[in-house]
């Protein structure tokens, strides 16, 4: 009887996981956490004490300006940027010179590509960080000196993006219509970064694939589209996938941004 007893609990447990998975429509996955530092090169750009972005190449526009993101974010190499899929990615960056740096490291959100001098053109690894990121890496008092330095070596690894009490959230971007629909995904915990994205209209089961834009904005080119729009996305590190249903309602409109009531983390 007992073993009897057991191997039904191990089979409701079992049965409860896989409910588990499918009702979020998040997959247990391996984390993108990297336990190896890698060298790399750091700069920094903008005002000393600034946020060190106007918008960047990923297209997240005002948002780089305000918290969560608001002087964390980066620019990156084509190695890291990856055509624009990198965008979102979170990498822990920490300096080298004992006599200088501390041994805290800086989170940094991938909002930008470095520009072409910087190794995007060589294939190396290059951080571009705001002025207030850059000089947190210094011991207390010399952040001034350590931004004086220009030019770092520096060590980096991949961490999970970690936007407390945040959804994702997709921004229809501007000139969407009934006809040709672009969005923005902002706050992705976890990977951060995306690999895939697809819609579903209103009354249908197929899920129509997305086009990668530029930077961290995709699109659908095929009308006319009929609200609302379930979206899934997939991430380009771990292949997790989430699907926010009917999360952009039937009367949308363009330059609005939608939350769903989910996230990866």
């Amino acid at each position: 009887r007992r073993c009897g007893f057991t191997g039904f609990v191990t089979l409701c447990c079992l049965l409860l996981l896989e409910c588990l998975k499918v009702a979020g429509n998040v997959p247990f996955a391996q984390e993108v956490s990297d336990l190896h530092w890698h060298r790399a090169v750091a700069t920094w750009y903008g005002s000393p004490e600034g946020d060190g972005s106007d918008g960047g190449a990923c297209g997240y526009g005002s948002l780089v300006d305000v918290k969560p993101f608001r002087a964390r974010v980066g620019a990156v190499s084509s190695m890291l940027f990856k055509k624009g899929e990198g965008c979102g990615a979170c990498y822990k960056v920490r300096c080298l010179d004992k006599s200088i740096c501390s041994r805290r490291a800086v989170t940094i959100i991938i909002t930008d590509e470095s520009p072409g001098n910087y190794g995007a053109n060589i294939g190396r690894p290059h951080f571009d960080l705001s002025g207030a990121a850059f000089g947190h890496m210094a011991v207390h008092g010399r952040n001034t000196e350590l931004r004086n330095r220009g030019e770092l070596p520096v060590v980096y690894r991949r961490t999970p993006c970690k936007y407390r009490g945040k959804n994702i959230a997709f921004h229809v971007n501007s000139g969407s219509n009934d006809n040709w629909l672009s969005l923005l995904v902002e706050y992705e915990d976890g990977d951060g970064d995306i690999g895939s994205m697809h819609i579903r209209e209103a009354n249908s089961n197929e899920w129509i694939e997305m086009n990668h834009l530029w930077g961290a904005n995709w699109c659908v080119n095929r009308g006319p589209l009929k609200g609302p729009f379930s979206v899934k996305l997939t991430t380009l590190s771990t292949g997790r996938t989430l699907s926010a249903r009917d999360v952009i309602p039937r009367n949308w409109s363009p330059k609005a941004t939608y939350t769903s009531r989910l996230n990866f983390l």
